[in-house]
């Protein structure tokens, strides 16, 4: 779910309320813990997901009175967070991928037949896809996770991670590539012909 603009627009009201009313920044983690949690999910696996997302609003609220208010908008601020905390576990992650290589296609069930395709699709090539992911180099496999799974701009993954915004495109231009050219230079989502 994707929050309308106005309804992000808040959050520096929320960071800035929660400095003399602590309960006020409850209303971030309605907002964004379960967009955190999907994200973080698809990366390290749900095990680790909970802690994740809980120490990232425990770090985003000890450090909440350093959130620059001219931001209105806290998803980056918290993907940031969340980012950095996931490096630590960046061995796990590498692991997963590892995992989901040597893992039996699960096939799909669902419906209508269009899914169903591209699920079949998309499963095929699970393995490569894992194989080319564990491969990234750490700061491409962020950014291009950042976009892809996690839904920011590119401004937001610049914001969040600390970097310029020409870095982001490189970054995620190089990812795109060293995936795409493991998957065969195909991508498995398209109509065939």
């Amino acid at each position: 779910m994707i929050l309308q603009p106005a309804t992000r627009g808040a959050d520096a009201e929320l960071v800035n309320a929660s400095w003399t009313e602590p309960e006020a920044f409850a209303e971030l983690f309605d907002r964004y813990a379960g967009m955190l949690y999907r994200y973080v999910s698809k990366r390290l696996g749900p095990e680790p997901a909970e802690d994740l997302v809980g120490e990232t609003f425990l770090v985003a609220f000890s450090r909440r009175r350093s959130y620059d208010l001219a931001y209105p908008d806290a998803r980056p601020w918290l993907f940031g967070i969340l980012t950095k905390l996931i490096s630590r576990h960046h061995r796990s992650e590498a692991a997963r991928y590892r995992a989901l290589l040597r893992a039996p296609v699960e096939h799909a069930t669902e419906s209508p037949a269009d899914r169903v395709a591209a699920g079949v699709s998309a499963q095929a090539v699970r393995g490569e896809l894992a194989g080319a992911l564990a491969s990234l180099s750490a700061k491409d496999r962020d950014v291009l996770l950042l976009i892809a799974w996690g839904d920011l701009t590119y401004e937001e993954v610049a914001q969040a991670l600390g970097i310029p915004v020409g870095t982001v495109r490189s970054r995620l231009n190089r990812g795109r590539r060293k995936v795409r050219a493991a998957l065969g230079d195909t991508n498995p989502m398209a109509e065939e012909e």
